[in-house]
């Protein structure tokens, strides 16, 4: 989204028009639009102020539930998104899969799990586990995607 215009640039404009010019006279001499120009005037004359309106910055619905969403994630700490968005059905609050991903990492909480019965079945089941799931193992260190490989550049 484009910038707007500069506070001193509409000030300029609506001096220009307070001082006798057209609205139209004024966007021309300071090379902006004619419907800029007019309503940058239609602002001044509502509010007094030829500012720039703000922009952006919305806020999730489900923010308005923040308590509640911070509670039921403190008692069960093992929930999934799926039985979040559950529970959230059934207390009658409206919100998506990606939505519930979206508030908790606002809120700086993450789902990651640790690879079930790595620790009794052995490095080598562990290993196993990495190759198939398309993770990369590093002793007691898992990531989600393996790193890179490096390609030889020919001369």
């Amino acid at each position: 989204m484009p910038k707007p215009y500069s506070s001193d640039l509409r000030a300029r404009v609506v001096e220009a028009v307070e001082a006798g010019a057209s609205r139209r006279e004024a966007a021309e001499r300071f090379e902006i639009g004619a419907t800029t120009a007019i309503l940058w005037l239609q602002r001044w004359e509502e509010t007094g102020s030829a500012a720039a309106k703000p922009s952006g910055g919305s806020s999730s619905p489900l923010e308005d539930h923040a308590e509640w969403l911070l509670a039921l994630i403190a008692e069960q700490s093992d929930l999934t998104l799926d039985e979040v968005v559950t529970a959230m059905r059934k207390q009658r609050i409206a919100g998506s899969r990606s939505a519930v991903w979206r508030f908790f990492r606002r809120h700086n909480i993450s789902f990651k799990k640790k690879p079930a019965g790595s620790r009794e079945a052995g490095p080598d089941a562990a290993r196993t586990r990495c190759r198939t799931a398309g993770t990369f193992c590093a002793g007691e260190l898992w990531f989600g995607v393996a790193p890179a490989r490096r390609r030889r550049h020919q001369l």
